[in-house]
């Protein structure tokens, strides 16, 4: 597995993202995925699977030192007092001492606790030595901008929807220069790559399918991490296949294709339920 240096910190380049995994089919997955290689595993309180999640941690013969976890505050869990305790419960179902990384889910909105008040919690909690490092997500480059001059503990990543649809260059122009990761969540557009012409074509050239290439084309990208959720054990090794090949400078343009009626497509897609 191919790690991103950050911060003095190596972070797997691919990791397994847990959204809408429940039940005994969640942890079957964090354990597979352990097995085949994964050593980077995404989670959320808001996701109400951080129990089966840790099932499967402890089910798989991995050292918790070689994981990278992460979890994220839950909206009702940003004042100081909810930060702490819900952090507390999170470490209690998943099975873990200490998180590698605890994000702010979303912004904090006028009606939630100021974004000061969560960030010192969570300074907190890195100096009791429960969580290694802090982060975000779905902050734009200024509110990223606003959480690293508030925070103590540097934000080490911020996690945003990023693939070929969805264009990201100014928040990655950011991250870069101030060195914080970029990890791309919905890197498939929730399936809306599969079927893309260029990377159909793109991916005859190289033998891979389009969703390998779009991951491929993400973790090309200096500084960027890919978190895709799977639940196959087929999927899961295909989505670890990204590593043997490499996109020219051609076919990473070509890739990039901004278009939010096609992100916003595939996202209403992903919530009919049929």
């Amino acid at each position: 597995m191919e790690t991103i240096e950050v911060q003095g910190t190596s972070v797997p380049a691919l990791g397994l993202g847990t959204w809408q995994l429940t039940g005994p089919r969640c942890t079957e997955t964090v354990e597979t995925a352990l097995e085949l290689g994964y050593r980077h595993v995404d989670t959320a309180q808001a996701y109400g699977n951080e129990r089966r999640v840790g099932l499967g941690l402890e089910a798989a013969d991995v050292d918790r030192e070689d994981l990278f976890l992460v979890t994220k505050l839950d909206g009702s869990n940003r004042d100081a007092r909810s930060v702490r305790e819900s952090t507390r419960e999170s470490l209690h179902k998943l099975g873990t001492d200490y998180l590698d990384c605890l994000l702010i889910h979303w912004p904090n909105t006028p009606w939630m606790a100021p974004l000061s008040e969560t960030l010192d919690a969570m300074n907190g909690l890195v100096e009791e030595g429960l969580v290694e490092h802090i982060g975000v997500s779905n902050f734009s480059p200024d509110r990223l901008d606003r959480a690293r001059e508030l925070s103590e503990a540097p934000i080490l990543t911020d996690q945003v929807q990023y693939h070929p649809y969805w264009d990201q260059r100014k928040l990655l122009d950011y991250c870069r220069i101030h060195d914080v990761l970029l990890t791309a969540y919905s890197p498939l557009a929730r399936g809306g790559v599969l079927s893309d012409p260029a990377l159909v074509q793109v991916g005859n050239r190289h033998g891979k399918s389009p969703a390998q290439v779009a991951l491929r084309w993400l973790v090309q990208q200096a500084g960027v991490a890919a978190i895709p959720k799977a639940s196959s054990r087929d999927h899961l090794e295909a989505n670890m296949a990204i590593f043997d090949f490499e996109l020219t400078d051609d076919e990473m343009a070509w890739i990039r294709n901004p278009s939010k009626s096609k992100t916003a497509g595939q996202f209403l897609r992903s919530q009919l339920p049929f």
